[in-house]
């Protein structure tokens, strides 16, 4: 269901509301119009450190999350993390909420619509072999991944964006080491690091 933008006037009288600025209205509504609720490109005229703190405050919220962009289906990123990757913005189910717009897949599930099958992985795959090395308390660079599946670096990353992340609905953490660079985790087994 689309933003109905005459209910920006609603919002902004509700008192629960009172830290919605007419910005966190704008992006929110443009993410609900668009697919997979990506939040960019941002309003015109906002950017730089007033978009950064715009953003900041709205995933502080859980309005707004952080989340790999897809670069071959052309998502448009908000910030570069290197390596060619970068982040994009998806207005979340509370940020949609908030702005009365009810998230697809919340509403009553009927019981007689089958659920689909959790993939899986198989044994003794180069799949398998990535979540084992990310399943290590010292998890894995994309580097040691490339050498253990015989894969190129870009090959990786997306096997990790689509395959485990995506398909598999692991969440994989990464964090900065001084001596390694970036290493990957699986969330679960790491704390303190940033899960995407």
């Amino acid at each position: 269901m689309p933003f109905d933008p005459t209910r920006r006037h609603q919002i902004k009288q509700d008192p629960a509301m009172t830290e919605l600025s007419d910005t966190n209205i704008t992006i929110l509504s443009a993410g609900a119009q668009r697919p997979d609720n990506i939040a960019l490109p941002l309003p015109k005229g906002l950017h730089g450190a007033a978009a950064k703190m715009a953003v900041t405050k709205m995933i502080a919220h859980g309005w707004l999350q952080e989340v790999d962009a897809n670069l071959q289906r052309g998502e448009p990123l908000w910030r570069e993390t290197g390596d060619g990757q970068g982040t994009t913005l998806i207005a979340t189910a509370a940020g949609l909420k908030v702005i009365g717009i009810e998230p697809w897949g919340s509403g009553p599930v009927a019981t007689d619509t089958p659920r689909p099958k959790a993939c899986t992985p198989r044994t003794g795959t180069k799949q398998a072999a990535m979540i084992d090395m990310l399943s290590r308390p010292e998890g894995a660079t994309i580097e040691e991944l490339s050498v253990a599946t015989q894969w190129m670096a870009h090959t990786v990353r997306g096997a990790i964006s689509g395959a485990l992340k995506k398909k598999l609905g692991l969440v994989i953490a990464s964090s900065k080491d001084g001596r390694r660079g970036r290493v990957y985790r699986l969330a679960n087994k790491v704390s303190g690091a940033a899960a995407f």
